[in-house]
């Protein structure tokens, strides 16, 4: 098995896990030949670095075994360590289920991952996706996770206290603010095809990931779509908690057709970000851009 650059790497919503132990990073992410809806969903895979540049794999990482309820749809899958265990949050839909939001769990980063639960922890009866862990100043764990469109036209971000194994939801989820709050924020390219039906304007809520900044400020990243294409931008609680209220920066910090971005500690001390460029296949590769917690700076990896 060869080494391979992010170039050459067909990745969609990439997340990037290290593992101090071994010193290694390992990325997942949408890996689908074709993960949208009406094809049957493959599976997962992930890659494995010890400097970001050089990639090891692919290594199949979760595959749905006979009877797993999520038959097309495998989306954007993140790998977060939770008491000595790891633990995939990935979005998945059937015929007879929305999209939503299940836990997998293995001993391992490379898994096999294996159904938490027997179905997403997301609210059933509604579009969820792309769900994120969020552990609170009290250290209770959250999901942060996307309502979105068709479900509904304008896109939302809402979150939903978990039990302290992940099992379950441990309450009702709340809603933080709804992705059109973003000035930036445009209709995505397909509202086109909406107008000639008489459907009202749809704003997409992608891809959220929370931080907070050296100064205690909580802040999420999210992407939609601004005036041109694809975008990241970036929304703070002037709280510093879930509660908010949430503000929106004015402009998309990166503009450029990229996004569903996370960031992550390296090795070498260096924050860094993560996201898919371009975001309009064939093909979107992973990027790792240095970052700049206090005053987001992007300079090219």
């Amino acid at each position: 098995m060869g080494l391979l650059r992010a170039s050459e790497i067909k990745l969609r919503d990439p997340f990037v896990l290290p593992v101090a132990a071994e010193r290694v990073y390992y990325l997942y992410g949408t890996t689908d030949k074709n993960p949208w809806g009406g094809h049957p969903g493959e599976g997962f895979d992930t890659y494995r670095s010890r400097d970001l540049i050089h990639w090891e794999g692919p290594f199949p990482a979760f595959r749905p075994e006979p009877g797993f309820w999520g038959t097309e749809c495998f989306w954007a899958p993140e790998v977060h360590a939770w008491r000595g265990r790891y633990y995939m949050f990935a979005t998945f839909r059937s015929g007879q289920m929305p999209l939503g939001t299940q836990i997998l769990v293995a001993d391992h980063p490379v898994g096999p991952f294996r159904p938490h639960g027997p179905v997403p922890v997301t609210p059933a009866g509604c579009a969820c996706l792309d769900g994120t862990l969020f552990v609170a100043r009290d250290g209770a764990p959250w999901m942060i996770f996307s309502r979105d469109w068709p479900a509904i036209a304008v896109g939302r971000y809402s979150a939903l206290p978990l039990r302290e194994d992940l099992g379950a939801a441990a309450g009702p989820a709340v809603d933080l603010f709804p992705v059109n709050a973003a000035p930036w924020v445009r209709p995505p390219p397909w509202q086109k095809a909406r107008d000639a039906k008489g459907l009202p304007p749809c704003y997409v809520a992608d891809g959220a990931f929370p931080f907070r900044s050296p100064a205690g400020e909580l802040c999420l990243l999210f992407s939609s779509w601004n005036e041109t294409n694809y975008a990241t931008g970036i929304a703070r609680s002037t709280s510093g908690e879930l509660a908010g209220p949430w503000t929106c920066d004015a402009t998309a910090f990166f503009p450029d057709n990229g996004g569903h971005a996370m960031i992550f500690a390296g090795f070498d001390g260096q924050i860094y970000l993560a996201l898919h460029q371009p975001n309009d296949p064939p093909p979107e590769h992973p990027r790792f851009i240095a970052f700049n917690l206090g005053r987001p700076m992007l300079t090219p990896s």
